[in-house]
This record gives C-alpha cells, sequence and structure tokens, in this order.
C-alpha cells in the first residue's frame, strides 16, 4: 500500500557552493534555450515562474545559471505555487530567493534562514553572502517587500513557529550540515516546521551510489542513499525523485571535489577548461512530504 501512497501523491503535484563568478558557456548535454531578459515583473504583471525567471531583476551572470539548474522545472517539481508559505533554507546571495520571492509574494509568503552574523567570530565569507541577500531584499520592496529573513544557529537550527510552513527548499546545503556533523539536526527542525502534508524539496551533489560517507565529506558530494536515511529518520517519507538536475559528464571525481567545478572552480587556472567544459555538478533533485493524518489513513487503506 506504501507504493499506491506514493504513486496517488506524484499525481498531485507533478504536471553550494555559494560563490559567484561569471558563468561558462553550459555543455550541450545540459544546455537549455535561453530566455531573452524583460523587464523585472510589476505589480500589475501575472508572475508567472517563466515571466519571473527572465526578468531584468536577475543578473546576467544567475541567468546564465538557470541551464544547470532549470529553476522553473524544479520549483515545479517540488509543487510549488504562488499560494504558498516557502521557506528557503541559507540561501546565500539569493539565487532562487529572487525567483521563489515574487512568486509567492501576492498570495503566499517567502522567508528564508540565514547564519546568525551577529557572533564576534562568525565567517566573514558567510557575513558578505548575507548583506548581499539584505542589500537585493531591500533594493526591491515591489518585488521583496514581505520577504522575512530569520537568522538561525547553525549548530542548532530551529524555524520560527512549529508546523507554519507549506513548502521548505534546500540548494546545494546537505553536504555542508554533513561535513559539520550535524545534518540529522537540520532535517528534524525542517520536519517541526513544516505543517503536516508539507513538501521538502532537496537538491544536493551527487557521489556514485556506494560511496562511503567519509569519501563523500572530502569531495563534497552526497549519496541519494544518504541523504534520503536522514530524511526518513526525521519523519519524512520520499515522494519522488527526479533527474532534471542530473550531468552525466561529471563524474565526481575531482582533485579538489566539487569545488573544482564551476562556479567555485577552486583549482584557478589548472584544467580550467575541462571543469568549464563539463558545467556544474550532477545533482540530486528529491521531493519528501511530511505525512499528514488523511496521507497515513490512505496509504494503509
Amino acid at each position: 500500500m506504501k507504493t499506491l501512497f506514493v504513486c496517488a501523491s506524484l499525481g498531485l503535484l507533478l504536471g553550494g557552493c555559494q560563490s559567484n563568478p561569471s558563468q561558462p558557456p553550459a555543455p550541450a548535454a545540459t544546455a537549455a534555450a535561453s530566455v531573452a531578459p524583460s523587464s523585472a515583473p510589476s505589480a500589475t504583471t501575472e508572475r508567472t515562474l517563466a515571466v519571473i525567471i527572465a526578468g531584468d531583476h536577475r543578473s546576467a551572470d544567475n541567468r546564465a545559471r538557470d541551464r544547470f539548474r532549470h529553476p522553473e522545472a524544479t520549483l515545479a517539481f517540488f509543487g510549488i505555487t504562488p499560494s504558498l508559505r516557502v521557506l528557503e533554507i541559507t540561501p546565500g546571495a539569493g539565487w532562487y530567493s529572487e525567483i521563489i520571492a515574487p512568486y509567492v509574494q501576492a498570495k503566499g509568503h517567502f522567508s528564508a534562514a540565514i547564519w546568525d552574523d551577529s557572533r564576534p567570530d562568525f565567517p566573514k565569507f558567510y557575513a558578505d553572502l548575507n548583506a548581499q541577500l539584505r542589500a537585493k531584499v531591500s533594493a526591491r520592496p515591489e518585488l521583496y517587500g514581505n520577504v522575512q529573513l530569520l537568522p538561525i544557529n547553525s549548530k542548532a537550527p530551529a524555524f520560527g513557529s512549529a508546523e507554519s510552513e507549506d513548502a521548505i527548499v534546500t540548494f546545494r546545503n546537505v553536504h555542508n550540515w554533513a561535513i559539520g556533523g550535524n545534518a540529522d539536526a537540520w532535517f528534524k527542525a525542517f520536519f517541526a516546521a513544516l505543517k503536516p502534508g508539507g513538501v521538502l524539496g532537496v537538491v544536493d551533489h551527487r557521489a556514485k551510489p556506494g560511496t562511503t560517507l567519509a569519501a563523500t565529506l572530502k569531495s563534497g558530494y552526497l549519496t541519494e542513499a544518504y541523504v534520503i536515511g536522514l530524511a526518513e529518520a526525521a519523519g519524512f517519507v520520499l515522494e519522488a525523485r527526479s533527474e532534471i538536475n542530473a550531468n552525466p559528464l561529471d563524474d565526481a571525481n575531482h582533485e579538489a571535489g566539487v569545488w573544482s567545478l564551476p562556479p567555485t572552480l577552486r583549482l584557478g587556472e589548472k584544467d580550467r577548461a575541462q571543469y568549464l567544459a563539463i558545467g556544474e555538478s550532477d545533482r540530486m533533485t528529491l521531493r519528501f512530504r511530511k505525512p499528514s493524518a488523511d496521507l497515513i489513513h490512505s496509504a494503509n487503506d
């Protein structure tokens, strides 16, 4: 009966590396048709995902990454609609925030859990990303006027009121929590913050099946099995997985791990052409659901 539950749920919904250098051309295997930028969506514009993604409020560098990150397809797969309360986890400078926040502004709500940079020992790298996000939000009130930024303790994460969010999304972050040794705490906090029936959407760098955790912690890649295990241990049900963000050119085996690839390019000029040809990493895209009483009943019928 669990299989029937997952299939039924699918029918309802289907229809990092935080640096910011210039984006290289995409390899043919992962390239998508580019969309010419339009003016930023106004209050009177129908704010479809396509309109927002093409808006000129997004930089050329950010739009160039769409071919690797597939934001329209990814958010549709997660079931994000304009009426939802959506929480994004540690969005860095706001690559996805600048798409989701305008999309839900009129009918829903967007909040972002950011690092608590009030501590005197807080790393400057993360503080700079927070500053970029705050500047982005404050500069365009017509797009981000009701955005809520929530400073959180990364060692003991908690996100506002219990069972208050319809959806939580996180992009290329789980490997950081695994390296920090408290990934389980993050998933438990997600479960607490989501309403029953709410969705958790996860994108992260994907290691080959069977790769040991020790090896993945050095590389920045994680196996799908590891991430699914974290979510299921917190109480989530895996509803679906997608190859939207797959990159078959990436073998997940690089000298400086995932950071060898764009956008980080940690090795500088060494093998740069090779890494630009690969493009951004191969990524898992997973959709989990917090069970509700109705869903549990349906699964047990």
